[in-house]
């Protein structure tokens, strides 16, 4: 599930910037893992959002999300003024700027589990056995997640090096960065904007299949491409002439997911992206076949953008099914700014109708007593754990507001609602 990522150029509005940093809190400059090097923020990074057409400016979302932020914190501030007993949970720990270069190397990239949590005031000390977000310290959106034997491998939206990013885990906090998963595009695909992979495996799980989001050179639109590889950390192949999926006439295809019920049947979810050209946004679903390569029947609209918090778009669906309930998890609204967020939709079948709560499960939360602020968060990806518990991954922007960072957090159900334990600040249990 994925998010999309349009390019960037890092040219900060200065008094945004300062907006933001006196909502946030100033970081403390650090890497993620003692192995990792540091370096300064690119001159152009990877943003995501699905559906966003043409450049946007890391100077605009600057703007923006800390203007949202600073109107937040303050409204927060005169609330809690006025009830003593008013508690508010705040969530995510941020680091210092820092983007990794390897683009063609391996590298680790880990939080700091067994120091200190930082990029707040003042230091809280994590245990061994604990962690504190993001766990990939680096520009890494849109992140979808596969569980291999006793290994969890993640991929991304691209980079200015890399088609798709990739890293693997033993324990969904310390990564390390694996080599482009997808070196070579297929000749229908222009470089420089592949967004939001799905990776999954085949019915008989003998080999990996990857969905990915492409500019489509012949209608300008972005498109979705299938590939395939015999392990999962690549390289994976597309050979096809064509996308896999490209309704140009609803603005392209992005945000491939894909789901397999307990019946063992399988289906593929993506969103048109509508939102590039005045159109509605729908989360669709349809049948694919037991390689994965073939799509089956004809699709079916399961939500649009109908909720105020949703703004222009929803995205990024993800499909899980607990005590017999269909839940669809999607991010909504502009994925530069401040009011990006997490939602979900339930059904009792498949092809709905779906029903929305009226507020999303995940939003920006403003910075509060020393915390960092959670700006953006969306992207989602949901995976069990060893011990069988279920964490949400997903992206959001760092204090600086020039990359994407990725966190994970506990997710837990109340009967059939899902609940999730953050966005999380504080030290927290290895899963």
């Amino acid at each position: 599930m994925r998010r999309i990522s349009l390019r960037l150029a890092v040219c900060f509005n200065l008094t945004g910037l300062l907006m933001l940093l006196a909502a946030c809190g100033t970081d403390t400059a650090t890497t993620n893992s003692p192995t990792a090097a540091a370096v300064a923020t690119t001159a152009q990074t990877s943003a995501s959002g699905s559906g966003t057409s043409g450049a946007t400016t890391t100077s605009a979302a600057t703007t923006a999300i800390a203007t949202t932020v600073t109107s937040t914190t303050a409204s927060a501030t005169t609330a809690a003024a006025t009830s003593a007993n008013t508690t508010t949970t705040t969530a995510a720990t941020t680091t210092a700027a820092a983007t990794t270069t390897a683009a063609t190397t391996t590298a680790a990239v880990t939080t700091a589990a067994d120091t200190t949590a930082s990029g707040q005031t003042g230091t809280a000390t994590v245990g061994a056995n604990q962690f504190v977000n993001p766990v990939i310290n680096q520009d890494f959106p849109d992140p979808d997640t596969l569980k291999v034997n006793d290994s969890y491998y993640v991929y991304a939206t691209n980079t200015a090096s890399q088609n798709i990013q990739a890293a693997k885990s033993p324990d969904l906090v310390h990564w390390q960065i694996l080599k482009d998963a997808l070196p070579t595009l297929p000749g229908w695909a222009e470089k420089g904007n592949t967004w939001a992979p799905e990776v999954t495996t085949t019915a008989d799980v003998k080999s990996y299949v990857m969905y990915f989001v492409a500019r489509h050179s012949a209608s300008g639109k972005q498109c979705i491409g299938v590939a395939t590889s015999a392990t999962p950390e690549g390289p994976f192949n597309s050979t096809r002439a064509e996308p896999f999926i490209c309704q140009t006439d609803q603005g392209g295809s992005i945000d491939p997911s894909s789901f397999v019920d307990t019946d063992g049947t399988r289906y593929l979810l993506w969103k048109n992206d509508g939102n590039c050209c005045s159109q509605d946004t729908w989360i669709y679903i349809q049948k694919i076949s037991a390689d994965g390569q073939t799509l089956m029947g004809q699709p079916s609209q399961l939500i649009k953008e109908d909720q105020i918090w949703e703004g222009k778009l929803v995205e990024a669906p993800v499909l899980w099914k607990h005590s017999g309930k269909y839940t669809v998890f999607y991010s909504a609204n502009n994925y530069a700014g401040a009011e990006y967020a997490i939602g979900y939709a339930q059904a009792d079948t498949i092809l709905g109708p779906y029903h929305k709560p009226a507020d999303p499960l995940v939003k920006t939360q403003p910075s509060e007593n020393g915390q960092p602020a959670v700006i953006g968060p969306g992207g989602e990806d949901i995976v069990v754990a060893k011990d069988g518990s279920t964490w949400m991954l997903y992206h959001s922007w760092n204090s600086s507001i020039s990359y994407r960072q990725m966190n994970i957090d506990r997710l837990d159900w109340d009967g059939d609602k899902p609940v999730l334990r953050g966005p999380m600040v504080n030290p927290e249990a290895l899963p």
